[in-house]
């Protein structure tokens, strides 16, 4: 590993590694392997190796740095040759976490490469290696960051000016990369373009994505280009990006004055739907595009209904993915956080299983999770974790329930979706220690955990659980019910992945606490009467959907959670935890029209109120903007926030009716359950799986519902109908509906009758319209 002398540390101008040597000759099989401390982009005699971006990626650099491998024999020539490797400060050592604690150096205050030429792949022979003869010098990125973007100085021309040195590292750290590479989509052209009153031009693009504005110009040597980036425009129309916070998030380019110049940042990415461009001096701008990247940029889900609104909710959620899928999955893409928060990573998982390929994405992040996880279990709220490395204004930032507890569902998603019984065997230890911190916060079935930030086994709860107007708040979950719950799901999900994979012991004794945490919730967090924990929509949610309550209280906490959305005015009361939750449990306890009118209303809060305010990715909150267009409370306000997008997950596996069979991972089995609600007729979905092509489609026509699924060749399904679905038959042969019916590989045409279910009305009270 060698850093360039020319470097003079954070926040500085970037800096560049070079080599010239010389080849015999050249037999096209050649391979680079190569890695960074900080951001990189190698160039051979000239030319980019590769198209990846933001490379080598981020990792908890101690602990694992990937390297990738190109081959580049069409690069080289025989005789003498040269080879420069730009570095960049990048999620390295540029400011990480939030304006008033940044951290700076997180991982190192070093940028440095390492790289190695081949003759070919494997132990081929060693053609080039880094050392301290290579030299260095400064480049045209004057300024370069994660939230800061990126200045470039076209006039500058590279040129060496110092030497290397050689750095201690460790080579056992470095691995393989493990995932798709960060690439760029099919960039984005403004909709509408215009010059506000100080003669700068806005461009909307029509879509908020993460990613960079590229363009063309032409003009005079030191004529500036500044761009700003936004997500929104505030009630009067005006460009606003306050809710980015100390993320300055803008790209400047001084142009050379070599006739038409193109530009577009090189180790940075932004959050943006707008962009303001200032030109300083002579200079003419064109050909302005939106460029989003994403580390997962094939689509292999969809789902389409006769409801606009709910078809633009899925693209929102996709495009969420998109944006936030860059390496890691971050909250946002846009202010100063981009963090791997555990939690919306957990919630969300199965839906981004289905709507794009993140075997190898997530499992690199379970390896990170795993890495970071602290001595006694817990896991960080975000990953990789910044204040491992720095706690300073941050400790313990660790060890919440329904965020830690990503250790073992997501891996669980893993062996679901793609049939992986590796990564749980490897997690295995990980998630265990996990849930024995979690017991350990009150060394019992009960876990209380404390209020305080960064005390041990503080939690999040229902993160942004709605409380309605602080004239008469409505109950939330309380921490020690969530806290409790979330302790019975793992210990019981990872009792039975110990199963799965032959351990025998943590099996027995883990499905033993799970049993005891059950009980002691029944007896601490459900009345005799069937109340449950604070009487919310969230209690009884993981409650229901977990089996929690016992049978002789079902009927009555039933009514109770018919009257806990009643009591919202028919709305979402459920934050973050409980709302991937929410309409799975209202259909399991055959809810359906209830489960429909929470979904299909369209006020606040709702999927589909921030669908008709204009959203096109899924918003952080509720209410983010309110209906004459007033933003909320910058201080926490991303427009690009995956998680509530993870009922798109029970769009496919609820309402379409296809889901990956446990005992069968990896849909060599699919069970096809489908749940009709008739104001989404004709529902259409497919999902490209590991086995191939899923397809399931239904029209409702009155009663009578035509149900059309489509077995990949590999698979075998087991159809389900739900009791009330009546005079059913299968490839037109009657069947009772009773049990299942198994499905060979091909076509199949289901028919069935229902009784429609009339959506309630509403009285557009709007008592509980605000969230906290």
């Amino acid at each position: 590993m060698i850093a360039p002398l020319a470097d003079k540390g954070v926040g500085t101008p970037a800096s560049f590694v070079q080599q010239t040597f010389a080849l015999d000759g050249v037999s096209g099989n050649e391979v680079l392997h190569i890695s960074a401390l900080g951001l990189y982009r190698c160039f051979i005699n000239g030319r980019r190796v590769g198209n990846d971006l933001l490379t080598p990626g981020w990792t908890s650099y101690h602990e694992r740095l990937s390297y990738q491998s190109y081959p580049v024999g069409q690069l080289l020539s025989a005789g003498e040759n040269t080879i420069q490797i730009w570095l960049a400060d990048g999620w390295l050592r540029s400011p990480l976490m939030w304006g008033g604690h940044p951290i700076v150096n997180t991982w190192g205050k070093d940028i440095a490469a390492i790289a190695e030429l081949r003759a070919g792949p494997g132990a081929a022979p060693a053609l080039l290696v880094t050392d301290d003869s290579w030299v260095s010098g400064e480049l045209p990125i004057r300024k370069s960051g994660i939230y800061f973007g990126e200045i470039y100085d076209a006039r500058i021309v590279p040129t060496v000016s110092a030497g290397t040195r050689v750095l201690e590292h460790d080579a056992g750290v470095l691995i393989p990369h493990e995932t798709t590479p960060v690439r760029e989509l099919a960039p984005l052209v403004p909709i509408k373009s215009w010059t506000d009153a100080e003669g700068r031009t806005i461009h909307d693009f029509g879509q908020n994505v993460g990613g960079y504005v590229a363009y063309a110009v032409q003009g005079a040597a030191g004529a500036t280009v500044t761009v700003e980036h936004a997500e929104v425009l505030d009630k009067d129309g005006n460009f606003y990006n306050v809710n980015f916070r100390t993320a300055e998030a803008m790209t400047q380019y001084i142009m050379a004055g070599t006739g038409i110049e193109h530009y577009r940042p090189h180790f940075t990415f932004q959050g943006y739907r707008y962009a303001r461009v200032t030109v300083e001096g002579d200079a003419t701008v064109t050909d302005v595009t939106s460029v989003p990247i994403s580390s997962v940029t094939e689509q292999t889900a969809s789902f389409t209904s006769a409801s606009p609104l709910v078809d633009r909710l899925v693209l929102n959620t996709l495009w969420s993915q998109r944006g936030n899928f860059i390496e890691v999955p971050t909250d946002c893409p846009q202010r100063d956080e981009r963090l791997g928060w555990t939690g919306d990573a957990q919630v969300f998982a199965g839906t981004a299983a289905y709507l794009g390929d993140v075997h190898g994405f997530l499992t690199k992040w379970i390896r990170d999770v795993m890495a970071d996880q602290r001595d006694d279990g817990a896991v960080p709220h975000v990953v990789p974790d910044p204040t491992r490395q720095d706690p300073t204004h941050y400790a313990g930032f660790y060890g919440s329930t329904g965020w830690g507890d990503a250790i073992a569902i997501v891996p669980w998603q893993l062996y679901l979706h793609y049939g992986d019984t590796g990564i749980l065997s490897e997690a295995l230890p990980a998630m265990t220690k996990w849930v024995d911190f979690v017991w350990s916060i009150s060394d019992g079935p009960i876990v209380n955990p404390p209020r305080a930030w960064g005390a041990r086994g503080f939690s999040f709860g229902d993160w942004l659980q709605p409380s309605g107007p602080s004239a008469k708040p409505l109950p939330t979950i309380s921490d020690e019910a969530s806290a409790t719950i979330y302790l019975y799901i793992t210990s019981s999900l990872v009792a039975r992945i110990a199963g799965i994979v032959g351990d025998v012991a943590t099996a027995e004794r883990l499905g033993s606490m799970a049993s005891r945490v059950k009980r002691a919730f029944v007896e601490e967090f459900i009345t005799p009467a069937g109340r449950v924990g604070s009487d919310d929509q969230t209690s009884y949610a993981l409650a229901f959907l977990h089996d929690l309550i016992p049978a002789d209280r079902q009927d009555a906490a039933r009514q109770y959670f018919r009257n806990a959305i009643a009591r919202c005015d028919g709305r979402i009361g459920t934050g973050f935890i409980g709302t991937p939750a929410l309409l799975p449990a209202l259909v399991k306890i055959g809810e359906i029209g209830l489960a429909a009118d929470v979904f299909l209303q369209e006020e606040v809060p709702g999927w589909l109120y921030q669908v008709k305010m204009g959203a096109t990715t899924i918003w952080e909150r509720w209410d983010a903007i309110q209906p004459d267009g007033t933003i909320y409370n910058p201080q926490m306000n991303s427009y690009n926030h995956y998680a509530y997008g993870a009922v798109c997950q029970w769009l496919l596996e609820g309402v379409a009716g296809f889901r990956p069979d446990e005992n069968e991972p990896g849909f060599a089995s699919i069970i096809f359950e489908p749940t009709v609600i008739g104001e989404l007729s004709p529902v259409k979905a497919s999902h490209a799986s590991p086995q191939g092509l899923i397809r399931a489609e239904w029209t409702a026509t009155g009663d009578s519902v035509r149900y059309e699924v489509e077995v990949p060749s590999g698979s075998h399904g087991r159809l389900r109908l739900k009791p009330d679905y009546r005079q059913a038959g299968v490839d037109g042969v009657a069947w009772d509906g009773a049990g299942e019916r198994e499905l060979a590989a091909g076509t199949h045409v289901i028919t069935f009758t229902y009784t429609p279910v009339p959506r309630a009305a509403r009285d557009h009270n709007s008592i509980n319209a605000r969230t906290p």
